[in-house]
């Protein structure tokens, strides 16, 4: 991967540049979670620029939650904590990238189906149809975040299945293919996770989850995704901005 270097040069302002370099070096694993980042010394000298230039920088990063201060101790990389907003619909490999992190999937198994009648009915197929059921488990930086099931008519079904599910980003496929998505319903409740759904997402059976369920709609206002996502608590949590 290239080394993300400072440009003074650049109309960029220098503590975003530092900023996207301390990021890219937390992805990249260079610091682990619970490490001691660098002094502010050391990065002064490393980078060349103000203390103040600096600080900014950190203060970013501390308010996006990837560093925290400890008193006495220094700066630390933080446990990976991603927040989604309520307010926006896209997908989950769009969220993970927002935030600066790599976004990935393991396809556990796609097949279709004529027996999951409450997703069908959520989709508006016929009993006597089938639909096609993917789940998959969702990475960020290689940990697991999340276990997605969803469901699709079988022609967008079928259209998904001419890609390779481990890594398909499904809103860009249907884009591709010029279905748009016009607006989406979620519920959000909690859950805890069985022993086969906290094996694979690396903890104890019994653990607190949030499940979150979507239907989504498109152009023409007919429902077109219906998903299970069964995200990490300890790494995944929602925000939602209220004004009154």
């Amino acid at each position: 991967m290239e080394k993300l270097q400072l440009d003074k040069k650049s109309p960029i302002p220098l503590y975003h540049q530092i900023k996207d370099i301390l990021v890219a070096r937390i992805t990249d694993k260079v610091w682990l979670a619970g490490d001691l980042i660098p002094t502010e010394t050391e990065f002064m000298n490393e980078f060349k620029v103000s203390r103040t230039t600096l600080r900014q920088a950190i203060t970013t990063l501390v308010n996006e939650g990837l560093l925290e201060k400890r008193q006495g101790k220094g700066t630390i990389v933080k446990s990976l904590k991603l927040t989604g907003s309520l307010g926006k619909l896209s997908g989950f490999a769009e969220e993970i990238m927002e935030k600066g992190y790599f976004p990935n999937s393991k396809l556990l198994r796609s097949e279709f189906r004529d027996d999951l009648f409450i997703e069908k009915k959520k989709l508006g197929v016929s009993d006597n149809k089938q639909i096609l059921l993917i789940h998959r488990i969702r990475f960020a930086n290689d940990e697991p975040i999340a276990l997605e099931k969803t469901s699709w008519p079988e022609n967008i079904g079928n259209l998904l299945l001419k890609h390779d599910l481990n890594g398909a980003r499904f809103y860009q496929i249907l884009e591709d293919n010029g279905i748009y998505l016009k607006k989406a319903s979620e519920t959000i409740s909690a859950v805890n996770a069985t022993p086969y759904e906290a094996d694979l997402l690396g903890v104890s059976p019994g653990t607190a989850l949030l499940e979150m369920t979507r239907l989504s709609y498109g152009i023409n206002d007919e429902p077109i995704e219906f998903t299970r996502t069964k995200y990490r608590s300890d790494r995944y949590q929602y925000n939602v901005e209220l004004n009154r």
